[in-house]
Parts: C-alpha cells; sequence; structure tokens
C-alpha cells in the first residue's frame, strides 16, 4: 500500500547516502513564513499565544542579568537536560540532546536514522518536515492514515500491514498535526508491536504533549520500546516558540550519534534559550507554564466550536484533543488553497489549506490567539465563506 503522495526513509545503521533527490517545498512552512507577519490575524499556527519575555520572568522567577552570552554545552547544559529528562521514566540527562527547536530535532534523527533505499512508514495526515526530509534522503515510502469517521484514528490492522519486516523507521505524530487526535492505546501497542518485530526505529514527535484540552499529558512512546527516540519542544504546548528550543530523547547510545551530528549544525543551543528553558521546565513552575496555554485553548475551543455549530451546513469537524488546531472540513465547492489565498487577500487572515497535508477540502483553523483576535478573525471568514456559499 504505498503511497507516492506520502514521505519515505529510515534505518538504524548508516550505508551510503547515493540516490538522494530533490529537497522538495516545505509547502506549509513557506506559506507561513511569506505570510503571517503580513496579515491582520495569524490563525495558521498550531500553538497558544507565545510569552512576552517578561511574562516568562515574572511567572518563573528567573533571572537573567547575569548570563554569559558565550556558547553553553553543545549538548544542553546540565540543569537544563536533568529537567527534559525528569519528563521521561527512568531517562537521565545522557539520554537527552538539546536541539535549535523542534525542526532541529526532527532533521537530526532522520539524518542519522535514514538512508536512500531505506523503507519509512509515515502516520498520516501529519506534519511535512520529516516526510520531506525521507524523500530528500532517497527512501521508500508507505504510509498508515487516520481516519475522520473513526474519530481521526487509525483502522484496527492498518500500522501492521503497513509496517512491514523491511521497515526501517516508523514516524508519528502525538497528537496529531493537523487533526489533534491522541493515538488510541490499541493503537500504539500495534505500532510498537509491529515495529519490534521487524527491528524498526520509532520517530515519535510529540511536540504538542502537554497542550491537551482535557489536561491528562499524553503518555510518550518512550521506553515502550528499545528503539524510540522523541522528539519535542517548547514552540506549542509551552508557548515560547521565540526560544528556540527543543530536544530529542532516547538510547545513550543514540544521543551521543546524534550529538556527532548536532556539531556539524547548530553546534550549541543560544545561551539564554537554554537557561530560560530550564527555567520554564523547572518542576516547580512547569504546571503554571502548561495551565496558562490550556486555560487559553479552553477558551477559545469553545468560541470556535460555537462559531462553526452556527453553519453546519459550511463545515463539519472532530474536536482536537490537543493543540491549538482544528482540522475543519467545508462544503463548498472551491479548492482549499484557492480559499485560504481569499481569506489572506481579501480578508487578511491567514489559515493552513488542507492541500498543504494532502487533504483538499480542509482548513486547519489555529486557534491559540488571543480571544478577541480569534473573534474579529472568525467574523471576517464567515463573512468571505457566506459569500462564496450565496448566503452573503
Amino acid at each position: 500500500m504505498t503511497d507516492s503522495e506520502a514521505p519515505a526513509g529510515a534505518g538504524a545503521t548508516r550505508r551510503a547516502a547515493a540516490g538522494r533527490g530533490e529537497l522538495p517545498d516545505f509547502e506549509m512552512e513557506r506559506w507561513q513564513s511569506r505570510h503571517e507577519h503580513h496579515v491582520d490575524y495569524n490563525l495558521s499556527d498550531s500553538g497558544a499565544h507565545p510569552f512576552t519575555l517578561d511574562e516568562l520572568l515574572r511567572e518563573t522567577g528567573a533571572g537573567v542579568g547575569d548570563q554569559l552570552l558565550g556558547y553553553v554545552q553543545t549538548n544542553g547544559t546540565v540543569p537544563l537536560r536533568e529537567r527534559i529528562a525528569r519528563l521521561y521514566d527512568d531517562a537521565g540527562p545522557e539520554n537527552v540532546l538539546v536541539t535549535t527547536g523542534g525542526a532541529e530535532a526532527n532533521f537530526l534523527a532522520l539524518w542519522e536514522l535514514v538512508s536512500a533505499g531505506d523503507r519509512v512508514v509515515f502516520q498520516l495526515p501529519t506534519y511535512g518536515q520529516t516526510p520531506g526530509l525521507a524523500r530528500w534522503l532517497g527512501a521508500e515510502v508507505d504510509s498508515f492514515r487516520l481516519e475522520e469517521g473513526r474519530g481521526w484514528q487509525v483502522a484496527p490492522g492498518a500500522a501492521r500491514e503497513a509496517i512491514t519486516s523491511d521497515t526501517r523507521l516508523v514516524v508519528v505524530t502525538n497528537p496529531n498535526n493537523p487533526t489533534g487526535a491522541r493515538l488510541s492505546a490499541e493503537t500504539r501497542e500495534e505500532i510498537v508491536d509491529a515495529a519490534a518485530d521487524a527491528g524498526a526505529w520509532i520517530l515519535s514527535d510529540e511536540v504538542y504533549r502537554g497542550a491537551e484540552l482535557d489536561g491528562r499529558e499524553t503518555a510518550s512512546l518512550w521506553g515502550e520500546y528499545g528503539r524510540v527516540i522523541v522528539t519535542h519542544s517548547l514552540s506549542k504546548a509551552y508557548g515560547l516558540p521565540g526560544l528556540r528550543l527543543g530536544w530529542l530523547a532516547g538510547p545513550e547510545e543514540a544521543i551521543e550519534r546524534l550529538w556527532g551530528r548536532k556539531d556539524y549544525t547548530s553546534i550549541a543551543p543560544a545561551a539564554l534559550s537554554d537557561r530560560l528553558a530550564a527555567a520554564a521546565l523547572d518542576p516547580e513552575h512547569r504546571p503554571a507554564v502548561l495551565e496558562r496555554t490550556r486555560e487559553l485553548l479552553q477558551e477559545n475551543l469553545d468560541r470556535l466550536t460555537g462559531w462553526l455549530d452556527r453553519r453546519p451546513e459550511l463545515f463539519a469537524y472532530r474536536e482536537p484533543e490537543a493543540g491549538a488546531i482544528c482540522f475543519v472540513r467545508y462544503r463548498m465547492d472551491v479548492n482549499s488553497t484557492e480559499l485560504a489565498d481569499r481569506l489572506r487577500r481579501e480578508k487578511s487572515v491567514l489559515l493552513v489549506p488542507g492541500d498543504q497535508f494532502g487533504m483538499d477540502g480542509y482548513l486547519r483553523i489555529g486557534f491559540g490567539n488571543p480571544s478577541s483576535e480569534l473573534e474579529s478573525a472568525l467574523d471576517r471568514v464567515g463573512a468571505l465563506v457566506e459569500e462564496i456559499a450565496g448566503r452573503g
């Protein structure tokens, strides 16, 4: 069931990089980067409204005036890695590598694990970075899909069917982007068992962990199997994307190899980011940082779903379980990229078209903005969609 439109690649041992292809355009990131600072309302983001520096310093009591603006330890300072390790059972600082955002963490993992000709299985839909990198690395790709009719869950047996004996890497995003759904316990077990049978690695992108709407933190795949590498960052659940601070957690030997690759990329975390990240992840302060996100998302999800529910003939959706994103199906005869571009040009509101996840007919709507901004943006979206639907 190879999906030629999906990702590629995987690997546990190094082989020659022959067969590397063209680096695909990362459409969603370029769409956001090109437009998000030039619209009145940006609903394309998937995280909570960011902290200001003053807010973070007040929340954590951190003092940074004495911070030397030099290099810190290149894999992250010991205090920061100790606090990250506390998020994973039986992990220590030796199991953690600090990176420049979750993007670098994912890049290093794919660079380490995937060679040309390897086979990678992806959970779809998903964030486009890892599929694009796998294609570039020359891997063969397969996938299993979340199904809207199952509440954005995987059909029983679908993951097992995709993860064959020659699979080298399985990539999941849990909670998921763009749907905000958490993998069921049954699917998690199926993925782990199938990967173990194949001897494949699992890369679990858990960047939305901590931003659950019900307050129950998603269980990490860490520790469920010996070949699991987890990536995370402070960008989404923590409301700190400007720190550009992420990490990998994995077996000590794998982390050591990944550290060697980091020597060729960003070398070291930014000193201020490392210090502030340690403050945000301090067990005394982390719950309050995450509670700020959850309160905003719970309040705004009610606003968004109320807006959608008043237009049942135009929209259908499943409530997300985590993250500041809702993947909304619309009932209008217009391409999603065309619709998103009209919203940008005519209403100065930026959304993410479903095309960028390979799913036309959907929009990913971010709802992490301040509540008044969200309401004003939705008013503008409503005006255009009702015009398109002939109700304006």
